[in-house]
């Protein structure tokens, strides 16, 4: 599924903040936001804008946001924690679409990338054959929770790095990837890794692998690394189209010498099928700090041991969330 940054969506319901006049909160998807007092009724429409959504500084509607310089993020107002903008649908200035569709085009939108390569170290677009790497949020796709609900799966520490895509063609090509690019070979840490690894000789052809790079330089190193490594967090065999399952992904890495993004747990049995999968629950869950150091991790994910389609989602069962104190106390 790709991600909807601005959408029309549905005010669910409203409620107060103590001590708030202009202000109280609504809940829109699976998220908390607040709104202005009065601008909205439960049932109503509105233009909703996830966290990173950068808003057109030349719009008059997106004035009030230029001392944030336009960008979408998690605050706190008056205790309440507030992620992502809701904002009347007359924004629009004309037909009001239906529920879910995308009107980020239509807004002219952007989304917020901490990091942008070198026009130099581009080599081209990234492989159309392997997904990229941007995992969706509960609260923008709750319906994941009753596809997940029964069967067994595993939790893995979401690493806060920089996102690295390693793909073998089927007819041999090598291709070392950023986010959203395939890079120039050079001194750039991704191409490093490939070498470290020797990635453009072993992966067999059609086998993507991706991963968290982490290490000095790389955002804060929260990790506390003394070199920056990759950890890998999934395998996807473009020739089937379809990520490895967990033991086979595990498998690969080990045979392969790759690190893997920390594996929190694996519930299975009984207990997966009794497991009570809410949005507080794994809200709590993402809280925490990274292994052997006093920084917060960024959140965790979540998938079933064996591969699974999600008609939520439009592909695979596989979401994250995001650790609340993360967000606002350290994301950049």
């Amino acid at each position: 599924m790709e991600r909807k940054l601005v959408s029309i969506q549905v005010v669910e319901s409203l409620a107060p903040i103590e001590g708030a006049d202009q202000i109280e909160q609504a809940r829109v998807m699976g998220w908390t936001v607040v709104v202005k007092k009065g601008e909205f009724r439960p049932g109503d429409r509105c233009v909703f804008f996830e966290i990173d959504s950068v808003l057109p500084s030349s719009a008059p509607w997106a004035e009030f946001m230029r001392s944030r310089g336009f960008r979408v993020r998690t605050v706190k107002l008056r205790g309440v924690l507030s992620q992502g903008l809701a904002l009347p649908t007359t924004i629009l200035d004309g037909e009001i679409p239906e529920v879910g569709t995308d009107v980020r085009d239509r807004l002219g939108v952007t989304k917020y990338e901490a990091v942008l390569p070198d026009a130099r170290e581009v080599a081209g677009g990234f492989p159309a054959l392997v997904p990229k790497t941007d995992e969706i949020r509960l609260q923008s796709a709750l319906g994941v929770l009753d596809e997940i609900r029964g069967q067994a799966f595993y939790v893995s520490t979401k690493l806060d790095g920089s996102s690295a895509t390693f793909f073998r063609a089927p007819e041999g090509e090598f291709f070392a990837c950023s986010r959203n690019w395939a890079l120039a070979p050079g001194p750039n840490a991704v191409w490093r890794m490939a070498e470290r690894y020797e990635l453009a000789h072993r992966l067999p052809p059609g086998i993507a692998v991706q991963g968290e790079l982490c290490g000095p330089g790389i955002q804060k190193n929260r990790l506390g690394l003394s070199e920056v490594d990759v950890f890998m967090f999934g395998v996807y065999d473009a020739r089937a189209g379809r990520y490895l399952d967990f033991a086979d992904f595990i498998a690969f890495c080990k045979e392969y010498g790759l690190r893997t993004v920390p594996i929190e747990r694996e519930v299975r049995g009984e207990e997966a099928k009794h497991f009570e999968h809410t949005l507080d629950r794994w809200l709590e869950a993402a809280r925490g700090l990274y292994a052997g150091t006093k920084s917060r991790k960024e959140g965790i994910v979540i998938r079933p041991l064996v591969e699974s389609r999600s008609a939520t989602l439009g592909g695979r069962l596989s979401f994250k969330v995001i650790n609340n104190d993360f967000l606002l106390k350290d994301e950049d």
